[in-house]
């Protein structure tokens, strides 16, 4: 596998080579000193070009990147759906590479980089012929710090949360597993990680990142709450479904308690207790029944 070294050197010397690339830029997780280093990590990477036609219309110029086990081009994916492309403006290539590397590539115009450059305050720049770069500050993740809710997130968190159990109560006693599933994960869950997000930030006082997805979820919640949150996930089993979801229900109860109480907003225990109860109903309820009561 190539190593990092290696990987700068190959894109800064396509880009050092070719005349029609008059800056490079970089963003993503290996600009955050936050982010712990790894072997999956990708290289984030913007070509400023003088414009993006020539690289649009003959695409084999990406092969001195490496040999290819895959690569999307979302524009290209966009343009299919009808959902439309400004491929002069910017164009994106995502490649993995068989050594494992992957290069997330966008070339983009002058105009196109003047528009955007220094949004994402995760940027470094790593090339500039021209000087056409503006100053921007050091890199920082501030953008993706955790946020304090507001009572009415926090209050449509919980009521969200609560209600939409019933969907998932009223999908296993159908034997309907893709709905739900799809509504536990899809829907149920986003309001779980809200809150665990929510508490982490209280604990950090609002000055850290749980990572795309939650994905530092395990890094920051103490082992037991940890824990408790992997258990919320189940495999197609009812028994083991259920399970979970009561696991989902007490820890989101823990964690909501504890932020409510840090901001002074009342936690809604009244639906809580109803809907528990209600689950514990629907989950004893004969196959057969007539009657929901």
């Amino acid at each position: 596998m190539r190593d990092e070294t290696a990987m700068y050197d190959l894109i800064l010397g396509i880009a050092s080579h070719d005349e029609r690339i008059r800056a490079v830029y970089m963003n993503g997780s290996r600009t955050n000193a936050n982010v712990p280093e790894d072997i999956f990590q990708d290289f984030d990477i913007v070509y400023v070009v003088t414009d993006t036609a020539t690289f649009v219309k003959d695409g084999r110029w990406i092969d001195v990147f490496g040999e290819l086990v895959m690569m999307q081009e979302p524009d290209k994916n966009l343009e299919r759906s009808g959902d439309g492309m400004d491929a002069y403006q910017s164009y994106g290539y995502l490649m993995l590479f068989k050594d494992g590397n992957r290069i997330d590539l966008h070339v983009q115009t002058k105009e196109a980089m003047v528009a955007e450059y220094g949004d994402d305050k995760l940027t470094v720049p790593l090339l500039d012929k021209d000087n056409c770069l503006p100053h921007i500050p050091a890199p920082t993740d501030v953008d993706y710090h955790v946020q304090p809710p507001t009572e009415q997130a926090f209050l449509g968190c919980t009521n969200n949360f609560w209600w939409c159990l019933q969907n998932v109560a009223k999908g296993i006693w159908r034997d309907e597993l893709p709905y739900a599933k799809r509504m536990f994960e899809g829907i149920v869950r986003q309001d779980l990680d809200e809150m665990v997000s929510w508490w982490i930030g209280v604990q950090y006082n609002f000055d850290v990142s749980t990572g795309k997805m939650g994905k530092y979820f395990k890094r920051y919640l103490p082992g037991p709450y940890w824990e408790m949150y992997a258990a919320t996930y189940s495999n197609s089993d009812y028994e083991a479904f259920w399970n979970s979801i009561f696991v989902a229900c007490h820890l989101f109860r823990v964690l909501a308690n504890d932020v409510g109480h840090q901001f002074t907003y009342s936690y809604p225990a009244t639906h809580d207790e109803n809907m528990t109860q209600y689950l514990s109903h629907v989950r004893t309820l004969p196959k057969d029944a007539s009657s929901i009561t």
